[in-house]
């Protein structure tokens, strides 16, 4: 009876171990997943700030070069130079939108995608992107469930993993794009960090060089990068994690030295299987906005950058407007007080003392009649103050037509 006692006792003994190992390893495994949500999360808010800085200098840069484009004669040699800049600081556009992207900051268009469509029509820009020694395949069944996404930066996200893809893989290879449904649930959630239910996996694979866990693990940070100097900024997987989770969804990799490389980007299914409608625009944005008649208007321009508020200015003054600025919402408040004739009010939104928001808040209780214009270097605005949810807003940096475009339709609500 006592060697009995004794072998329940060590059998029991050993199930305690067993099980304080496994809430040990739990533990660690929980805390890990904590630590790099709350790193990635002040990476976030860190290339956030760098990017809403950073938008400002931009639209100084491109609105200025816009004007000084158009005072040039047709034929002069200094339009290459004008142009070469205006691609560096267009190139910075793109730069600050990836930042956003990471930071879950850019604003997203959602609308219903389905993901076979999307792929199918950007296969010839994708052949393209991998040259002739990678071989594209595309295996989407017919049946896979639509994702409400914002079209335009899947098709970038999917790009840009496709690139990354060819870079993995010197020699050539096999660059894969397949999608399916799938259902997740509730344990598998808890551990991604999403909501269970139907998704979407799109998975885009390649038989490259692969990474090991330590590359693994900082694969989807801002800048950091395998290629060389000189080609890429280490953005485009970071900018993937921040469209899948501002879209509700998550990046997941999966990698292994010398074999290759999947990378799953979950997507919620949409509710209902009504294709997205929206049409490309046939016609550039310059023949748009030329076709806009807005007759002169007294605008005020409030913005505390007086780089961006002179720009602003100097493009509405170039399109037959007379233009007022102020450097804050008090100032703001105190012209509009001063001149009744002003009809419309263009005003950024981070400012020091009075924000955007509030500012158009105070318009709309004491100037109901003033059309405003909300612009903002990032999405993420915080709570808009009652009435005024259905604000026009423009994302910075903003080109001459963009800003004509927003004029003109807040011109026409009043």
């Amino acid at each position: 009876m006592c060697k009995l006692a004794e072998q329940e006792l060590q059998r029991l003994n050993e199930d305690l171990e067993r099980r304080v190992d496994e809430r040990t390893r739990e533990r660690e495994q929980a805390l890990a997943q904590l630590f790099e949500a709350q790193k990635l999360d002040t990476i976030g808010q860190l290339t956030g700030g760098i990017a809403h800085d950073f938008n400002n200098l931009l639209m100084a840069v491109l609105g200025n070069l816009q004007l000084l484009r158009k005072r040039l004669p047709e034929h002069s040699d200094c339009l290459r130079l004008i142009d070469n800049a205006t691609q560096g600081a267009e190139r910075g556009t793109a730069l600050t939108q990836r930042l956003l992207a990471f930071a879950r900051r850019q604003e997203l268009k959602p609308s219903i995608v389905h993901i076979g469509r999307l792929a199918s029509g950007m296969e010839g820009l994708l052949v393209r992107a991998l040259g002739p020694t990678v071989d594209l395949k595309i295996s989407i069944p017919p049946k896979t469930a639509a994702v409400h996404v914002d079209p335009n930066q899947l098709e970038l996200a999917l790009l840009n993993l496709v690139v990354n893809a060819r870079d993995a893989m010197e020699a050539g290879g096999t660059v894969s794009i397949t999608a399916s449904n799938q259902d997740i649930a509730a344990d598998e959630a808890q551990l991604l960090g999403i909501p269970p239910g139907p998704y979407v996996r799109l998975a885009v694979a390649d038989d490259g060089a692969g990474m090991d866990e330590a590359t693994l693990r900082k694969a989807a940070e801002p800048f950091f990068t395998t290629k060389g100097p000189g080609k890429g900024t280490g953005l485009g997987l970071s900018m993937v994690h921040g469209l899948a989770e501002q879209s509700g969804g998550k990046l997941r990799i999966r990698s292994e030295p010398g074999v290759g490389t999947t990378i799953d980007l979950l997507l919620p299914q949409a509710k209902g299987s009504a294709a997205s409608r929206s049409a490309k625009r046939a016609v550039t944005e310059e023949a748009e906005a030329a076709t806009l008649a807005l007759a002169r208007q007294t605008i005020l321009v409030v913005d505390d950058d007086s780089l961006v508020g002179t720009g602003t200015a100097a493009m509405l003054e170039d399109l037959g407007h007379r233009v007022l600025e102020a450097r804050s919402g008090l100032d703001a408040l105190a012209l509009l007080k001063e001149n009744n004739e002003i009809q419309i009010v263009v005003t950024d939104h981070v400012m020091p003392g009075m924000s955007g928001m509030q500012l158009i808040s105070e318009i709309r209780n004491s100037f109901p009649r003033t059309g405003v214009v909300l612009t903002t270097g990032y999405a993420e605005l915080g709570a808009a103050p009652e009435g005024v949810s259905d604000v026009l807003r423009l994302a910075k940096p903003f080109t001459q037509a963009q800003l004509l475009r927003a004029v003109s339709a807040v011109a026409g609500r009043h």
